[in-house]
C-alpha cells in the first residue's frame, strides 16, 4: 500500500499525459490517459470482472489510462509504505495480457519518451514496430527523472527482471 490513498495524479504523470498521444494506425502509441485516476469503486468493479473473482478489491491498483481495446495501465501498489511514484507501472489487457512495463514512474516517463506506451511495452510480440522517440515527453522525463535516462527496451527489461512473477500472481487471482 502507498503511504496515502489519494487519487491525484503525481505531477510528473500529469505533465506526461498532457502531451497528446497519436495512435496513427499502428505507427503511434496506443495509449489514452484518463483525466483522473479511476475511482476505488470503479477499480474494484473492473478488477473483479477482469479476474472473474468477486472476492477481490482493486485496492492494489491505481488506474490512469487505457489502450484502444480497453486494457488498463495502472500503478501496482506492491511496495509497502512507498509513494505512488515509487510503485511499478503495469498493463492488464482486455484479452488477458499482463506485464510490468516500468519499475516506477521515473522509468515510465522514459518509456513514453522513447516512443512506447503500456500496451506496446507489455506486448512486444504483437508488433514489430520500432519506437519513435517523442521530444516533448523527453523534456518531461528529463525534468522529473533526469538521472534515470534509458531506452524503452532497458526500462522493460529491468521491470520484467524485478517482477518476473507478475503474470503468475495475477493469474492465480483469476477464476
Amino acid at each position: 500500500m502507498t503511504s496515502t490513498d489519494d487519487r491525484q495524479f503525481p505531477a510528473a504523470l500529469a505533465a506526461a499525459i498532457a502531451v497528446p498521444f497519436d495512435y496513427n494506425g499502428v505507427e503511434g502509441v496506443d495509449f489514452e490517459p484518463f483525466p483522473a485516476l479511476l475511482s476505488a469503486e470503479d477499480t474494484t468493479d473492473w478488477f473483479r470482472a477482469w479476474t472473474g473473482n468477486g472476492e477481490l478489491s482493486g485496492d492494489d491498483f491505481r488506474i490512469f489510462g487505457q489502450d484502444g481495446s480497453g486494457g488498463y495501465a495502472a500503478f501496482w501498489l506492491i511496495r509497502p509504505n512507498r509513494a505512488l511514484v515509487d510503485q511499478p507501472v503495469v498493463f492488464l489487457g482486455s484479452e488477458g495480457e499482463t506485464g510490468v512495463v516500468a519499475r516506477d514512474l521515473g522509468d515510465f516517463l522514459w518509456l513514453l519518451a522513447d516512443g512506447l506506451g503500456p500496451w506496446e511495452a507489455a506486448t512486444p510480440y504483437e508488433s514489430d514496430r520500432v519506437p519513435c522517440p517523442n521530444q516533448e515527453l523527453t523534456v518531461i522525463a528529463e525534468r522529473f527523472a533526469p538521472d534515470r535516462r534509458r531506452s524503452a527496451a532497458a526500462v522493460i527489461e529491468q521491470a520484467t527482471r524485478e517482477f518476473p512473477d507478475f503474470d503468475d500472481t495475477i493469474m492465480e487471482l483469476c477464476r
